[in-house]
């Protein structure tokens, strides 16, 4: 029996790099998409069992082209089990502030792309009555951070895509859910000072920030065995910074 094939977006680095060693570890063979390719994404594809990885390079904002994307995955890898839809980008700035075009930029590969991709890659899904989606947001959608609302607004959106897709789909036999990561060691949180993270890390209940493999451990427990009756759900992980 193959292994079930789970497509990871943004994998090359940080977050979405983590979620595919993760879920590799797990015996899923990953599709990891990303603009580019990274030392670290082909270490992984070298070294990596049980499950296989392999790279598919494609820039998501590039909202036409995403059907042929999808159907390029079906046509090399066959049946799809998952997305994860992690890629985005954490453009920061007082909104009044901002250009136009980093706005449409945030919203174009933080929400739009995730949804039409979920749309191409949801219908061999439905024809095959299961399937598994988990969208990538965070605790800023519903905490909200000075100097982020274009972030949250896209981030907000996918919430309500999660819960809303989870009853369209669920019928079908389809389990669709987020995750909300806090603060964690991402390039978002890279371009604040020490003293900022080390603030945020005592507002949370276990004094500390979140790590990558903490959400990736998330993920994996959400595309597995365990969460087959979890759906529409926002799975927090922020080391208690919203308790």
């Amino acid at each position: 029996m193959s292994a079930p094939k789970v497509v990871v977006t943004g994998a090359s680095r940080g977050l979405g790099l983590a979620i595919s060693r993760r879920l590799a570890a797990s015996g899923f063979d990953v599709v990891a998409i990303a603009r580019r390719d990274s030392t670290e994404l082909a270490e992984l594809r070298a070294v990596s069992a049980p499950g296989a990885v392999s790279f598919m390079p494609f820039d998501l904002s590039v909202i036409s082209g995403l059907p042929e994307l999808a159907k390029c995955v079906r046509t090399t890898h066959g049946a799809i089990f998952g997305l994860v839809n992690n890629a985005g980008i954490g453009t920061s700035g007082v909104l009044a502030n901002m250009r136009d075009t980093e706005i449409e930029d945030l919203i174009r590969l933080n929400t739009v792309s995730p949804i039409i991709l979920t749309k191409h890659l949801l219908r061999p899904m439905l024809a095959a009555g299961a399937g598994r989606i988990v969208n990538v947001a965070s605790i800023i959608a519903f905490t909200g951070y000075s100097g982020l609302a274009a972030y949250a607004a896209s981030k907000a959106s996918l919430i309500g895509f999660t819960r809303s897709l989870a009853r369209e789909v669920g019928r079908a036999g389809i389990n669709v859910n987020a995750v909300a990561p806090g603060f964690i060691a991402t390039d978002l949180t890279l371009d604040m000072g020490e003293a900022e993270r080390d603030k945020i890390a005592q507002r949370s209940a276990l004094r500390r920030l979140a790590e990558p493999d903490d959400v990736a451990n998330a993920v994996a427990f959400l595309l597995g065995d365990g969460a087959r009756n979890i759906s529409g759900t926002v799975l927090t992980i922020d080391a208690g910074n919203t308790a």
